[in-house]
């Protein structure tokens, strides 16, 4: 397939693509990162960096990428969280709180851990960063630690 960024402004030596190539030569955008499993050639991108996704719509992030370990944790914080403000928090109070200022402290909250909980994840299960651009950038947003030998 013909990359079809090749050739823009008449220059044919790509350096508006300094972000690395995507599947099928696509460029990536910067704060995005490939992960590969070595022993099945399965290739995950995600965002690395706060999910607005996560902040905005919980929990469709996690079930559009088909992470059901992570949904379950988070739908585990989330009744444990409940269960705590039912016991402390007054009933004349709970409602209010829970349709104004609880929605706010989860999207912070998911939308700030999410996309480390889901490569982590996929690091136990045996991904690793596909190339040495995604390395970095999963080093330096403290996702990735290379492993000690």
């Amino acid at each position: 397939m013909q990359d079809p960024f090749k050739g823009l402004n008449n220059d044919d030596d790509d350096q508006n693509n300094q972000n690395g190539d995507g599947p099928q030569g696509f460029p990536l955008p910067p704060n995005y990162a490939t992960v590969v499993n070595p022993e099945t050639g399965n290739m995950r991108i995600a965002k690395v960096g706060f999910s607005w996704t996560m902040f905005l719509f919980p929990p469709f992030p996690t079930i559009f990428r088909a992470d059901w370990y992570n949904l379950l944790c988070i739908l585990g914080v989330e009744l444990g969280a409940a269960m705590l403000m039912v016991m402390y928090i007054p009933a004349t109070q709970l409602a209010q709180f829970t349709a104004t200022v609880w929605p706010f402290i989860q999207g912070i909250v998911w939308g700030t851990l999410y996309n480390m909980m889901y490569f982590k994840h996929l690091f136990n299960k045996g991904f690793v960063p596909a190339d040495e651009r995604s390395r970095d950038l999963l080093a330096r947003a403290h996702y990735w630690s290379t492993p000690k030998e």
